[in-house]
């Protein structure tokens, strides 16, 4: 998937349908990979469970932005856990 096609589906997660917020979702988007990373998940081109789960994690930094929860929603704690638990299980490939 290429950096364009990740902004495009953030922006569908988010419902956004301007330009307005594009330079801020691609930063979010990259700010979003690293977080991935320091949890440990090795990411992996063309892996969509890889990509979707930066993108998810992108939209909840976007969304806890203007929220009063600022706690990590639970579906992307499990889904971070199971990519991590996957990778691990499986030697990290």
């Amino acid at each position: 998937m290429t950096e364009a096609q990740k902004l495009v589906i953030l922006k569908k997660d988010l419902q956004l349908t301007t330009v307005a917020n594009d330079e801020y979702l691609v930063t979010l988007l990259s700010f979003a990979e690293q977080a991935v990373r320091r949890e440990g998940i090795t990411l992996r081109r063309g892996d969509i469970e890889c990509e979707m789960a930066v993108i998810h994690y992108a939209a909840y930094l976007f969304r806890r932005r203007a929220g009063t929860d600022t706690a990590m929603p639970r579906f992307l704690r499990y889904e971070l856990n199971n990519l991590l638990f996957s990778q691990k299980g499986s030697g990290g490939s």
